[in-house]
């Protein structure tokens, strides 16, 4: 059969033949089978007037109806348009669309349509691409298959696609009457996996039959790394996959992993399901073999999910969590999670058996700013055992042991439009040290403000001099205090020592301009505290002891203080050009901003009472025996003030940037760099105070360099008075005994610095999933204490989004090896009654480095130069498997020695196909 190209005279000849009543009709019911194969058509009634075929550009539109070939006047008077009889409708519901490159060929003889080259047929939702598509109108089947080319390459492959389904056979060969077909050596891709089949029986719309199909998630169809041999198997598209004998093969090599039948669910929504435990042996505290991370997924609704996940050991030890995600587009998301174990160490009747709870909450949520912009709630939880980081059998990452602290808050704050605004905020904040156990709360925090007012300013124009800017405000702060410890967190003694309060505030202010260059402010503050914990004091001569009784009734008192400042900006040109030179540092710039504050405290000597005791023969005792207290001394908000105060505070803010020549040579203006963010001196006189009148001057700085990638700050402190021989402060100065001019008492550096090879190749540096998992889990936001060891955990990373970033130039080797470091320094020295010594100084480091796109090995750990070891150390070790992957982390020594080690396949739907192997750590006693 040559090839022919389309002509006027090929049209006619076309045109001619559709005109031709009997092969008309043919064509008509025939095309119209095969459209129904792919796809359930609805009959639509006849059309009025019969629309002819017309080709236009190598494309043949038909509109196929009834059409009768009588003359217009007979059609015009026919009587079944008022036939009482419902005419037959139509089985074709749209326009069908076919095209060829090569030709359109219709054989009377044979009784076939012939599209060939590019062939391509569209009809609804349905679309077929193919080298080469027959019509059997006598047969009722339909061909589509490869083409050949003069090389005898095939080409061209088919490819069917119906909706979200896509099949790419080598051929296929259906029959439009009975709906069913044969499809050779296709590929479907099924919800994230993949179908190869050597043999597809197709039943109905619904239902594939396959014979020797394999499955894998593997991006290489060609040859994939493995897949899952089904000798038989049911398709049900976009539902599931139901086989018989299947087993594993790795590269075509099979394995003994298999199964008698297995069925894998294809459903594109998510879907509740059951999780699969993770099985092993916990030998370090005796609780014997175990199951851990198995349970059930709830899939709520699109909004919520429901995570319920628990571990058991045959010794009795069991754990439980409850983990759920929630969203709602433009207004809010978050997350929960509850956790909670039940520990059993070694057995009864041992010396070493030992029953403890554990528990840990975590709960975060962020409202969208677009939600309400009057209006926000957060929240952050993180609070619960002190232990349970430490002890938990569960671990979800290693870098929580080293959290010392567990924080939370929740907030909600209000704002009421108006002239002056208002504003509200309740808040509930936890603070937990896992050391000492001590729990800090207030249950709740409530403040209040006024918007700022100027009673005297100008209805038009800018406010100016001292009267104009007169402004006044209202705030109040009302708490609730709690302190207690973890053994009595969530019982009702924690509400015993409880501290309630209220702290009322209205400060007057104003500030102007002196001399133009000076700008002055001067305030004074009110207030008025409100407190229901107060307290009598007495001595009782019987018992001979000064008793404290705890009245707890509601009381206040009011206090003022006044203030005033002045301050200045001075900048400073250090240039270092000369005439016919250019140096690298061409300028340098100093921006010194000295401010003055005088402040006034006056004495409350009315809210304090004195007791007086008596001796055992009833007389009064002497004077140094008077004891004076005030009633507010269990007060929230502090106490009022006993003595006078009058002071002055210095203090004096420094900045410095250089201009160098840039090295560019185009470059027309030279490069602002910064020698000092900050450097700040101050101090304070106490004009009142019969001794030590200065305050220790206190400087700190701070400043970044390469960069910006390393941040440095630090910070001292000198004392101008001296010590005696018992290392107490006396009220000399340290120059006059025989010292220096100042007597440094302590000092701190910080250095944090990071840096990655993307920054090299400016494409900066991007968020580790891992990282964020950290903070969310309630460690630190950066991996300098270990990286997540539950890699089964598919929320941990999204490397199937990762792979498509990475530019992989050879599967064997990096010509550019991408890597990241971050480094951690901090040393502080005390010297507050001369102990000269480093009190803490210790480096952290954690780096990864990909040696192949395949391969990249990682390290986190430190090193304390006062206790001379190293600190938490894992090493890590990573092999990208293609569709595998396979983890290993080690804690090589100190208390959380252990390792582990995880190899499975990445895709989600296969999550639970792995092997997880870890080393527990140590026992501890």
């Amino acid at each position: 059969m040559g090839i022919q190209k389309p002509s006027h005279t090929l049209a006619k000849i076309h045109l001619k033949a559709l005109r031709t009543k009997s092969l008309h009709i043919l064509f008509t019911l025939s095309f119209t089978m095969f459209i129904n194969m792919f796809c359930l058509a609805q009959e639509l009634p006849k059309p009025k007037e019969p629309i002819k075929p017309t080709i236009k550009n190598d494309t043949t539109v038909v509109s196929i109806g009834n059409i009768l070939d009588t003359p217009k006047n007979i059609r015009e008077t026919d009587s079944t348009k008022t036939d009482s009889i419902p005419k037959k409708k139509e089985t074709l519901e749209s326009i069908v669309k076919y095209k060829a490159t090569d030709y359109v060929r219709m054989n009377q003889r044979k009784n076939t349509t012939t599209l060939y080259n590019e062939a391509e047929v569209n009809y609804g939702d349905m679309n077929i691409k193919a080298g080469i598509i027959v019509i059997n109108h006598g047969k009722d089947l339909v061909y589509a298959g490869r083409v050949k080319d003069s090389l005898g390459n095939y080409s061209q492959a088919p490819v069917f696609t119906q909706g979200q389904s896509v099949v790419e056979p080598d051929s296929v060969i259906f029959n439009t009457v009975t709906k069913k077909a044969i499809i050779f050596n296709s590929t479907t891709e099924q919800s994230g996996g993949t179908i190869i089949a050597a043999v597809t029986k197709r039943e109905n719309d619904s239902t594939l039959f396959i014979k020797d199909g394999k499955f894998t998630t593997s991006e290489n169809l060609d040859d994939p790394e493995y897949y899952f041999l089904m000798r038989t198997a049911k398709v049900v598209p976009g539902v599931k996959v139901v086989t018989g004998l299947t087993n594993l093969f790795i590269y075509d090599v099979p394995t003994p992993i298999g199964l008698p039948f297995a069925y894998f669910p294809m459903s594109k929504k998510r879907t509740s399901g059951v999780i699969m435990p993770t099985p092993g042996q916990e030998l370090a505290n005796d609780r014997g073999y175990f199951l851990q991370n198995g349970g059930y997924y709830f899939a709520i609704s699109d909004f919520v999910d429901l995570a319920v996940l628990g571990d058991y050991y045959t010794n009795g030890s069991y754990g439980l969590r409850f983990e759920s995600n929630y969203a709602l587009r433009y207004k809010f998301k978050g997350n929960v999670s509850l956790r909670y174990e039940n520990l059993i160490n070694s057995e009864p009747g041992f010396p070493d058996f030992a029953k403890s709870t554990i528990y840990n909450i975590r709960w975060s949520h962020s409202q969208d700013t677009k939600a309400n912009p009057s209006s926000r709630f957060s929240a952050f939880v993180n609070l619960g055992s002190s232990q349970y980081y430490r002890e938990s059998i569960n671990q979800l990452n290693l870098s929580n042991t080293q959290n010392n602290t567990l924080s939370s808050s929740i907030s909600y704050s209000k704002t009421f439009q108006g002239e002056p605004q208002v504003n509200m905020n309740v808040t509930a904040t936890h603070s937990q040290n896992t050391n000492t156990q001590e729990v800090n709360m207030t249950l709740p925090t409530v403040q209040a403000s006024v918007g700022r007012m100027f009673p005297f300013a100008p209805k038009t124009g800018t406010k100016k001099g001292i009267i104009q800017n007169i402004n006044f405000q209202y705030n109040v702060r009302g708490e609730n205090r709690i302190q207690t410890t973890d053994s009595l967190f969530f019982k009702s003694e924690m509400f015993d020592d409880a501290q309630l309060g209220a702290l009322h505030s209205i400060p007057v202010s104003t500030n102007f301009k002196v001399f133009n260059y000076f700008s002055m402010s001067a305030s004074m503050n009110f207030e008025e505290n409100w407190t229901f914990n107060t307290i009598n004091k007495y001595y009782d001569q019987e018992e001979d002891i000064i008793v404290t009784e705890d009245l707890n009734q509601f009381d206040r008192f009011f206090t003022y203080n006044f203030s005033t400042s002045i301050g200045t900006t001075v900048y400073g040109m250090f240039d270092f050009r000369k005439e016919g030179k250019d140096p690298t540092i061409q300028q340098i710039r100093h921006v010194l901003r000295p401010s003055i504050s005088y402040n006034i405290n006056p004495a409350f000597d009315q809210y304090y009472d004195t007791f007086e005791i008596i001796n055992a023969d009833g007389d009064t005792a002497d004077e140094v025996e008077r004891q004076e207290y005030t009633r507010f001394q269990g007060s929230l908000f502090g106490t009022p003030n006993k003595t006078f105060s009058s002071s002055m505070g210095i203090s004096l803010g420094n900045n410095f940037e250089a201009k160098v020549r840039d090295k560019d040579s185009t470059a027309t203006e030279p490069k602002k760099i910064k020698l000092l963010n900050n450097l700040n001196f101050s101090t304070s006189y106490n004009f009142a105070g019969d001794s030590l009148q200065w305050s220790p001057l206190r400087v700190s700085g701070g400043t970044t360099i390469l960069k910006d990638k390393m941040n440095i700050n630090f910070g001292m402190v000198l004392d101008p008075y001296a010590l005696d021989n018992n290392n107490n402060k006396i009220d000399a100065f340290n120059i006059d005994n025989g010292g220096s001019l100042f007597r440094l008492t302590s000092a701190n550096l910080n250095l944090s610095y990071s840096i990655s090879s993307s920054e090299f190749d400016g494409k900066g540096q991007e968020d580790d999933p891992a990282m964020l998992n950290n903070l969310r889990s309630g460690g630190r936001a950066d991996d300098l204490f270990g990286k997540p060891q539950d890699f089964a955990d598919q929320r941990l990373s999204d490397d199937e989004d990762e792979k498509d970033k990475k530019e992989v130039e050879s599967d064997l080797y990096n010509y550019k090896i991408p890597w990241s470091l971050r480094l951690a320094y901090a040393v502080n020295y005390g010297n507050s009654a001369r102990q000269n010594a480093i009190t803490s100084n210790s480096l952290m480091f954690s780096g990864d480095i990909e040696i192949s796109p395949m391969w990249s090995v990682g390290a986190s750990s430190g090193y304390d130069f006062v206790g001379k070891g190293f600190t938490q150390t894992q090493l890590r070790f990573e092999r990208d498997l293609l569709s595998w992957r396979m983890n290993f982390t080690w804690v090589p020594f100190g208390p959380y020695n252990s390792w582990n080690f995880f190899i499975g396949i990445k895709s989600s739907l296969l999550k639970d196909l792995k092997y997880d192997k870890r080393k527990q750590r140590d026992q501890q006693l």
